[in-house]
């Protein structure tokens, strides 16, 4: 889906990185006048001429909607992220200067806030493991939250539940939209979620989604091209010869992954063997009932060894590279064009990820010749690479193989949350959004 409307950032964070050897090189040059200090001191220190910050002060918390991160204090075309709203970092320093009335406070690796939105905290920064201060109960499917396809008949959003009744409404839904719940709770006759903007809305005018259960799958380290394929026909027919007209066996339903172990041209097509070697009696299918992605080179200002992603429309699959040894493989669904409107399509190109958020909001409510409105919110594992074209989680269709989206390069949940996991830049603990630095550029994202 093409992001039509995108207000930065959008929400919440999943925990990402440590501090380690890189990260404390960086975050010495980030505070320079500290450097002949560190080993001998435990942060948070401070500007040698500066009052010193109390020992007890282990983290920041936000104390004003979602404050920007910047990487030189001060300098405000300098955005690293944003905080998450009640997150707690961790402060390692303190240094004047402009922009901010108090302090700007070292909560990372070229990491600065200012302290006129964040307050000192005796309490421990979040962790890599605490996505349950953000998101719903912990799933299996990859989400970070349940959720719900508006009604016929709308839905309003409210601030207080047990107020709905002599409240007016603080949102309004229309049907067709999609939100997410947060929480879900019992109050008086009926029960309702909690969106993670704070709004209360009740379950009867909504339609819980049931996201794809489809993933891709991890390439064996010593595999030197991707042996899977997966079937994009309904119900597609395993004969047991490779002619097309050999006795059918059986069926495979679609999304089903298979081996890719041998492809055979025949006449009107090719035909690929799904049994082992050596299997008798052999089982064969029609090439064109599969999906299987087709050898790439690595780009040339791509390192030796550094990780890349090659997204193959004509296939629709998708595949993860570290220099040139594919790790990872799966279907998405790229941007169907559609008529009079080119921009639907996912355009080729090799661009870098200049930006990832953990959720965001999808609409096009901005645009008055929209044929038909949407307002997706909380789409999760967002990674733009060109400009507002994105890969990100679908949760509201299991199309994947085909062209489906908006624009953006839609992959099934389990697929988006390890492919954000995955690239760079990572996303740490507290955070809902992160801009590539120096130290760590964004990954490669080549469109064929």
């Amino acid at each position: 889906m093409a992001m039509a409307s995108h207000k930065l950032p959008r929400k919440i964070p999943m925990a990402r990185i440590a501090l380690g050897a890189i990260a404390l090189a960086a975050l010495l040059r980030a505070a320079p006048a500290q450097a002949d200090r560190v080993g001998r001191e435990v942060p948070p220190w401070t500007d040698p001429n500066d009052l010193p910050l109390s020992s007890w002060m282990r983290s920041i918390v936000t104390t004003r909607g979602e404050p920007a991160i910047f990487s030189v204090p001060g300098k405000l075309d300098s955005r690293r992220g944003t905080m998450m709203p009640n997150a707690r970092l961790p402060l390692y320093g303190a240094k004047r200067g402009p922009n901010c009335g108090g302090r700007w406070l070292l909560v990372g690796p070229l990491a600065w806030v200012c302290s006129d939105v964040a307050d000192p905290s005796p309490d421990p920064a979040w962790s890599a493991k605490d996505r349950e201060r953000w998101a719903s109960a912990p799933t299996s499917d990859g989400l970070p939250f349940r959720y719900y396809l508006v009604g016929q008949n709308g839905a309003f959003g409210y601030e207080d539940p047990a107020r709905a009744e002599d409240d007016t409404p603080a949102q309004e839904y229309e049907t067709g939209f999609i939100v997410a719940g947060a929480e879900e709770r019992a109050v008086g006759n009926g029960r309702w979620i909690r969106t993670p903007r704070r709004r209360w809305i009740a379950l009867r005018e909504l339609s819980p989604l049931s996201p794809a259960s489809f993933h891709g799958e991890k390439i064996a380290e010593e595999a030197r091209a991707v042996d899977v394929a997966w079937v994009i026909s309904d119900n597609a027919k395993v004969r047991r010869g490779a002619r097309p007209n050999e006795a059918i066996t059986g069926t495979r339903p679609r999304l089903t992954r298979v081996p890719w172990k041998e492809e055979r041209a025949v006449a009107g097509g090719a035909m690929v063997r799904i049994s082992e070697d050596g299997a008798s009696p052999e089982e064969w299918m029609l090439a064109r009932d599969l999906a299987h992605p087709t050898p790439s080179e690595r780009p040339t200002d791509v390192a030796p060894d550094e990780r890349w992603i090659d997204v193959d429309l004509a296939t629709q699959t998708l595949v993860a590279y570290e220099g040139t040894h594919p790790v990872y493989a799966t279907l998405v669904s790229s941007g169907r064009p559609t008529k009079g409107d080119v921009e639907t399509a996912t355009p080729k190109g090799a661009h870098r990820i200049w930006v990832k958020l953990a959720t965001t909001t999808m609409d096009n409510l901005e645009r008055e010749d929209a044929d038909r409105r949407y307002s997706i919110e909380d789409v999760p594992y967002v990674q733009f690479f060109d400009k507002g074209i994105a890969l990100h989680g679908a949760f509201w269709h299991k199309d994947f193989g085909r062209v489906h989206s908006h624009g953006c390069v839609n992959l099934a949940p389990l697929d988006a949350e390890w492919l954000f996991k995955w690239t760079a830049p990572h996303l740490p603990a507290g955070w809902s959004a992160v801009f590539p630095t120096a130290l760590e550029p964004g990954t490669m994202v080549r469109v064929r």
